[in-house]
């Protein structure tokens, strides 16, 4: 585990710092979705007046930068995106388990059928594939997945 990393709740100051990772994180880690149409700005706005404000979200700080960040709206894992150089270092472990901590009734999210890294990742942690999609309910209009996690099945 990362000892050297700090979870907190983020405050609407880190929200030019999450949408450097969330930009940074889908361009490196999901190559298959189309060119972004929003630019930095307008995801930093997005995330200060939208995620901020309807979701906890948690930040992974580490040397004083934010390196991952997870968005809670109720039961619903919104996202959780981390800096492509914070991959496998158990930063998204601590995230999600802060999510798991905060979600005591289980915790479902959507992930594309094609992010197979993603898929593992959460599999590994519990999670179970609830219901599938043709991807017409998404942005990207790609395939995905409904995945669920449970405290009683985790036991």
């Amino acid at each position: 585990m990362d000892g050297t990393t700090v979870i907190r709740l983020a405050e609407p100051e880190d929200a030019e710092s999450i949408a450097g990772v969330h930009m940074a994180s889908r361009t490196a880690t999901m190559p298959y979705l189309p060119p972004p149409r929003r630019s930095h700005d307008q995801v930093a706005r997005w995330i200060r007046d939208v995620v901020l404000r309807e979701c906890r979200t948690f930040v992974a700080v580490r040397a004083g930068e934010i390196v991952g960040y997870a968005a809670l709206k109720r039961d619903l894992l919104q996202d959780l995106y981390l800096r492509p150089d914070a991959l496998r270092q158990g930063i998204g472990t601590r995230l999600l388990e802060e999510v798991k901590r905060n979600s005591p009734g289980g915790v479902s999210l959507h992930v594309f059928q094609q992010n197979a890294g993603a898929r593992a990742f959460y599999e590994h942690h519990g999670f179970t594939i609830v219901a599938t999609s043709d991807g017409s309910a998404n942005m990207e209009g790609l395939p995905d997945l409904t995945l669920n996690w449970s405290p009683t099945r985790a036991r």
